[in-house]
Order: structure tokens, then C-alpha cells, then sequence
């Protein structure tokens, strides 16, 4: 049930057509283990903040029973911050500011409880300090998940790849997985990417759903139509999160079950998107949850006669 997080925990500010936030609580590795704690697993986070990272957020992530011992605060230094304006189509963005401060020289350091977790999702990071991580662990983790993006593709595509060969599943989206393998259709970017080292990859489409493949198979999800997206920051980690905490619980990692794990993370990416940042995050019940999944059955389940 334990699941370990590595990724950044961090403050945003986030303006759309819909508002502007001042700084709020952000981050991959934030979104990651809220998405996960609603699986019921237990995620032990590695990550970095600054001596400006406010107690309360702590106390909000241990609320979710998330394990904090492996966030290493730096008092002299400032936690990472980015400030983006997303575009009247809420595809696209402009990043306005990016301070690395704490996270630009984070040395991920695992804390022996944590060494022997049997489940592992590298968030977005520089791949040379994903690897560290694994590393360090005392026995290869029976799954591991990675999340990247074209930055690292275009500053350290050697690095990168070499971390890819170490890991069992990959999540990028769609122009990633055609930067990363050179191919335009996804089925043959996916069989690339595969070539590479991990057994599974997902391919996301932002509000076009996510592909599931394996050597064989291609599961298909849907994104669920939302009358209105409020703010998109944070979905893609959601829907990891959601993803590897549901594999976590279940401990059933077969490609049967990666597709409830895929609707599962959908359910929670689609609540994500409705308020600024964290915020819709915070206050889920299950309730709330089980019905957005049985949304998405409904959305693709249907009785098809012969004639």
C-alpha cells in the first residue's frame, strides 16, 4: 500500500480566464500523493522545500495521510515557484516565471524507511536525480513509474533515455511521446518508446482522454466533458498520481487492472481541473469519487445489438 513520491513540492501562481491566484500550493510531487492518498495508498514523499514553505501545507499533507519525513527543508533558501497564464483554449501557456531556488540544487536523499517501497513514481525532474533515487533503494521496487517532459528531451535526451531503461512505465503526453521517439502515430511512438525499457506506457491527450499500452494491448480512456475547466495545472500529475496509488492498493499491476488504474486517475485528473491548483483536491469524499468514476463507465460502456 505504501507508495513512494519523488517530485517537487512547491507554490504557484496560476492566472486563466477564469481568475488569477496569488501563491498557492503546487507542485508534482504534491499532486502526486494527494491523487494517491485517495486510493488509500500511503505515499512517503522525497522532496525539497524552502524556509518560506508554510507549516499549515505540512499539516495539510499529513492530514492525507502522507508520510513528510522525506522533505528536506533548506531554511536559508526559498521553495521552487512558477508563475504560468494559460490562453483562452486552456491548451496552451506562457510561463511568466520559474525560480528554481531549493529545487536547483536538490540531492534526493531517501530515508531508509523508505528503501524498501514496493512501489515508486518519479515525478517530473531532472532524470540524472530520478535515477539517484532509485539508486538508493535496497530492493528494486516492484513498479516503478516515471513522469518527463520535452525540456529534458531537448537539454540531456542521453540521460534521459538511460533513465527510462531503468524504470516499468512511462507517462508523457502526446508531443512528448513524438519528440521522444521520433514517430507522428502514437502506436508506433509507444512501440519506440517501449524499445527503450519500459513494459508500459501511457500517452496522455490532455482533454482527449489517455492511451494504455503493452506489447500488445491499447486501452483507450476518454477525458470526461466538464462544462467548464477552471484551471489545468497539476491534471497530468493528478492523473499519475491517481494512477500509481490505485496499483499501490490493489497490488495488482496486471494490464486488466492498469485500466481501472487509468479510469481511476482520469476520475480525479477531472477534479482537479475544476478549481485553482490543490484547492479541489483537498476535500474530496469518497462519494464524490466513486460517482465521477461510474461518470466515466457510463461514458463508454454501452450494449451493442447485431442485426
Amino acid at each position: 500500500m505504501k507508495l513512494l513520491v519523488v517530485g517537487s513540492v512547491a507554490y504557484d501562481a496560476i492566472e486563466t480566464p477564469f481568475g488569477k491566484t496569488d501563491k498557492i500550493l503546487g507542485g508534482a510531487g504534491t499532486y502526486i500523493s494527494l491523487a494517491a492518498s485517495y486510493a488509500g495508498a500511503q505515499p512517503q514523499v522525497v522532496s525539497v522545500v524552502g524556509g518560506d514553505f508554510e507549516k499549515e501545507n505540512i499539516t495539510l499533507l499529513e492530514n492525507h495521510n502522507i508520510d513528510v519525513k522525506g522533505i528536506q527543508i533548506k531554511k536559508e533558501e526559498k521553495t521552487f515557484f512558477w508563475s504560468g497564464k494559460y490562453h483562452n483554449d486552456m491548451n496552451s501557456r506562457d510561463t511568466l516565471v520559474t525560480e528554481l531556488n531549493s529545487l536547483g540544487t536538490f540531492n534526493p536523499i531517501v530515508p531508509d524507511a523508505y528503501k524498501n517501497t514496493e512501489y515508486l513514481i518519479l515525478g517530473n525532474l531532472s532524470p540524472v536525480v530520478q535515477r539517484q533515487v532509485i539508486e538508493q533503494m535496497t530492493t528494486r521496487p516492484r513498479l516503478i513509474i516515471m513522469d518527463t517532459m520535452n525540456f529534458w528531451m531537448d537539454i540531456m535526451l542521453d540521460e534521459l533515455k538511460n533513465t527510462i531503461a531503468m524504470v516499468d512505465v512511462i507517462s508523457v503526453n502526446d508531443e512528448e511521446a513524438r519528440q521522444l521517439s521520433g514517430e507522428y502515430s502514437l502506436i508506433k511512438a509507444a512501440k519506440a518508446i517501449r524499445k527503450m525499457g519500459p513494459n508500459i506506457v501511457i500517452i496522455k491527450k490532455g482533454e482527449h482522454g489517455a492511451l494504455l499500452f503493452d506489447e500488445t494491448q491499447v486501452f483507450y480512456a476518454p477525458a470526461l466533458p466538464l462544462e467548464e475547466v477552471f484551471d489545468p495545472t497539476g491534471a497530468g500529475d493528478t492523473f499519475a498520481g491517481g494512477f500509481a496509488g490505485y496499483l499501490a492498493k490493489s497490488g495488482d499491476i496486471s494490464f486488466a487492472n492498469m485500466k481501472n488504474a487509468v479510469i481511476f486517475g482520469s476520475a480525479l485528473a477531472s477534479f482537479c481541473v475544476e478549481k485553482f491548483g490543490t484547492e479541489r483536491l483537498q476535500n474530496l469524499t469518497k462519494e464524490e469519487i466513486y460517482d465521477r468514476v461510474l461518470r466515466f463507465v457510463d461514458l463508454v460502456n454501452f450494449d451493442y445489438k447485431v442485426h
